[in-house]
């Protein structure tokens, strides 16, 4: 863990701690990102899966290469339905379970991302 390197330069650095930082490990992963839409009344969500790939990036941070299916397809639903640019991910591919329990149990609208 360290501290965010964005943010200190916006406020105290010491106040920014808790960021974990290093490479992600290559392996399948599922994400999901839950947002509200407040001029509806409802709570939205989109969920897939995806691989971390080994492709070499210099950055730093938290980071990895990933690798999305049909991933224009995604970026043009997370576009027109304006949804945050950031998403959970888990090490895992869990995303069926996910859909049904935020589908079936909560009734949320969720968009399930696939190939």
């Amino acid at each position: 863990m360290d501290y965010h390197w964005i943010l200190a330069g916006s406020v105290a650095k010491d106040t920014t701690w808790g960021v974990i930082t290093g490479r992600v490990q290559a392996e399948p992963f599922t994400y999901l990102l839950v947002s509200t839409d407040d001029l509806a009344g409802a709570v939205t969500a989109y969920v897939g899966e995806g691989t971390f790939t080994d492709d070499p990036i210099d950055t730093f941070g938290g980071y990895g290469v990933a690798q999305v299916p049909s991933f224009q397809k995604l970026l043009r639903h997370i576009c027109e339905n304006g949804y945050e640019h950031h998403v959970a991910v888990n090490l895992s591919l869990v995303a069926d379970a996910i859909y049904e329990a935020l589908t079936k149990y909560l009734r949320w609208d969720v968009y399930y991302h696939r190939a």
